[in-house]
């Protein structure tokens, strides 16, 4: 008998989550073992169930899902990543595919196309991209867009994209500190190193720039 495919659904939309579980859980070789709406939770989880594949939203609070990527793909080279986003923009893309995704689909594909998916990435352990974003790929390499990454991933830390995005947020420097596990004198340095590396002195441009960006959807 065929083991069952372990599946982690991550979203930040509650209606999202519930309508994925609801299908997936008609499948009869798929098991739903967790959903989660935000992206710090979504590492969490990972770590503690260690699931086959994570089903993966880009847009998501506290940590975004390129972020929440890197992190797992990072530490659990063999948990799978499908990204189910509403961006076909190539930036977004190719920045999840450059942090480990096998796999990414549009949230107005078929269902039938997800479930091919996570058998393609999962039991054959190859890549799947749904025929329209094959075509964004192929132009983006086409056009050097998937060469050198985005500044924002080349001259900021990781832990300075995290600070960012909770910063445009609205979190506070004791409220990061406390998510980040770190001194507030801490945050408020990658605070001012970010914002000096990216040449932007105010809140109001550095949260354009992070939601241009894709750090962010606040």
């Amino acid at each position: 008998m065929t083991t069952k495919i372990r599946v982690l659904i991550a979203d930040d939309h509650q209606i999202v989550r519930d309508g994925l579980r609801s299908l997936l859980e008609n499948e009869p070789d798929l098991e739903i073992i967790a959903t989660v709406g935000d992206g710090r939770a979504t590492v969490k989880l990972v770590e503690e169930l260690q699931p086959d594949v994570v089903i993966m939203d880009i847009s998501m609070p506290g940590l975004n899902g390129i972020e929440a990527t890197r992190k797992i793909t990072r530490d659990f080279p063999n948990i799978k990543i499908i990204a189910l986003s509403m961006h076909d923009d190539g930036r977004f893309v190719i920045n999840m595919l450059k942090a480990g995704a096998s796999g990414y689909l549009l949230k107005d594909c078929a269902f039938k196309e997800l479930a091919k998916a996570i058998q393609v990435v999962v039991r054959a352990g190859k890549s799947y991209l749904s025929p329209d974003i094959t075509d964004v790929v192929v132009a983006s390499y086409v056009t050097g867009q998937s060469g050198p990454e985005p500044l924002i991933y080349t001259i900021l830390t990781p832990r300075e994209r995290e600070v960012l995005q909770l910063v445009v947020e609205g979190k506070t420097s004791s409220q990061i500190a406390e998510i980040l596990y770190i001194s507030a004198k801490t945050v408020e340095t990658h605070r001012t190193q970010l914002m000096h590396k990216l040449k932007i002195s105010n809140i109001a441009d550095l949260t354009k720039y992070a939601i241009k960006e894709g750090i962010t959807s606040a």
